[in-house]
């Protein structure tokens, strides 16, 4: 298992992708893949079970569902560094024809990517699916998704999550990006999410909280925490307390840079920020 001192290396690097593959082509969203490296991190590199000689199939092997499809700059570079695809493509992010498209998509064969995502509100489905069919078929392995906490905002999260524990879908950890933040202002603003704890465990789910999500042990211990819960008639949910742009300093605590590119002297002062750790593209 890699140490600490490496985790927080692993997720420096990616903070450099991330802001040079948004740079590169004046698009994406850098602020909720920056707040979210420590979880990625964190799940490829020491938490989830998996193969990276890829299929579609994926029995006893631990999924991932990315639901907030936007944020795919971190999970490009997480899966590239964790050996699914060359390192070096992440050089075509958002080109014609690139297999890195700003919303991940699955028809351009792209390993680790299992879904078409970024319709807001769907992963939870498809995670719950995709656990549901583990159940019956007597897989062990467990499956993980990852949700915006202003895609809550989207009755049919809801739905799911009340299936979920009807059904006893027992091997399903759903985290949590909660920063607060979405594309036009804060939730308190766009429309207030209220205790999402309490409602969670009103809904019949398992919750825990990780109030240091950009702390990467914090993060393994929460979802190792997570995992010791799965299997007992509950699904189970992390609420991630992150920090939109957390590691570049003037991208955190703003909605601004939700969906923003830097500019030449930004990427400059980003990229001094995060000093290389593993190597760039």
């Amino acid at each position: 298992m890699p140490t600490t001192q490496e985790l927080q290396d692993f997720s420096t690097q990616v903070r450099r992708d991330i802001l040079r593959m948004v740079h590169a082509v004046n698009s994406g969203h850098p602020g909720g893949s920056l707040g979210c490296t420590e979880f990625f991190t964190a799940l490829y590199q020491e938490v989830m079970n998996y193969s990276t000689d890829f299929d579609m199939d994926g029995s006893n092997e631990d999924l991932f569902f990315l639901s907030n499809g936007h944020i795919s700059p971190v999970y490009y570079s997480v899966l590239a560094r964790s050996g699914f695809f060359p390192v070096d493509e992440l050089a075509s992010f958002r080109l014609l024809n690139s297999r890195l498209q700003g919303h991940p998509t699955t028809h351009e064969g792209l390993p680790g990517i299992r879904i078409a995502s970024g319709s807001l509100g769907q992963g939870m489905s498809v995670a719950i699916g995709a656990a549901e069919g583990k159940k019956l078929n007597n897989d062990d392995t467990t499956v993980y998704s990852l949700h915006g906490d202003g895609e809550l905002q989207e009755g049919q999260c809801w739905e799911a999550i009340m299936y979920a524990a009807g059904k006893k879908i027992d091997n399903l950890i759903a985290t949590v990006d909660y920063n607060g933040q979405q594309i036009d202002g804060s939730t308190n603003t766009v429309m207030p999410l209220g205790d999402l704890k309490a409602k969670f465990e009103a809904f019949g789910w398992d919750v825990l909280e990780v109030k240091e999500g950009n702390d990467i042990e914090a993060v393994v211990s929460g979802l190792k925490e997570a995992k010791a819960l799965t299997r007992k008639g509950k699904p189970v949910c992390i609420l991630l307390h992150t920090i939109m742009g957390n590691g570049v300093d003037f991208m955190m605590h703003t909605h601004a840079w939700h969906g923003k590119a830097p500019n030449d002297d930004q990427l400059a002062v980003g990229l001094a920020q995060n000093a290389e750790t593993l190597g760039d593209y």
